[in-house]
């Protein structure tokens, strides 16, 4: 995990100065959750609990840990994740589901949909100069508002929002487990 490696490099340094701001970038995807994304997810929700425990033990020695939670930004990320899905899921059991979620990807992508990474720079800099930097910056198209229906939702609601944004299917019919007439 290379946020993890960095952070065991540069935390000597920062505990002998007794301050500095350890900024780790996630993604509002590290707090919501999206169909075919979960070795995404689940890499931004770890850095997000890694970055909220750190945060607790480095206190202690004046040092602030920051997470950048970006929404949509114009980078090239979606046409390579799509790209990504395509090849390890765009045939079999699950080949409908990454076709639908590749090619909103692309379509969003390809949209006025998409913050300027220099959003994200700009944030970057403003934790780092702020005397007490927030614990958390959501930015970037979406972020907030995802974020917020995240906790306002229940988790079966923000699933069909989830699979209703993505023109995924629903659950199928199940079938009864009773003898057959």
């Amino acid at each position: 995990f290379g946020a993890v490696r960095l952070i065991q490099l540069a935390l000597p340094h920062m505990r002998t100065q007794r301050s500095g701001t350890i900024v780790n970038i996630t993604s509002m995807g590290g707090k919501i959750h999206t169909p075919m994304g979960a070795w995404y997810h689940g890499t931004k929700f770890a850095l997000e609990a890694i970055s909220d425990c750190l945060r607790m033990e480095v206190e202690p020695f004046g040092i602030d840990v920051v997470v950048i939670e970006p929404g949509g930004i114009k980078t090239e990320w979606a046409g390579i994740a799509a790209e990504n899905l395509q090849k390890a899921s765009g045939t079999g059991s699950y080949a409908p589901q990454a076709s639908a979620v590749a090619t909103l990807m692309i379509n969003e992508a390809n949209g006025n949909r998409q913050s300027p990474p220099q959003l994200i720079a700009e944030t970057i800099a403003k934790a780092v100069n702020a005397a007490r930097p927030k614990t958390r910056y959501a930015v970037g198209f979406g972020a907030r508002p995802m974020i917020f229906m995240r906790r306002l939702l229940s988790d079966r609601a923000f699933d069909s929002l989830m699979r209703m944004a993505a023109r995924m299917p629903h659950r199928a019919q199940r079938r009864s487990c009773g003898a057959a007439s």
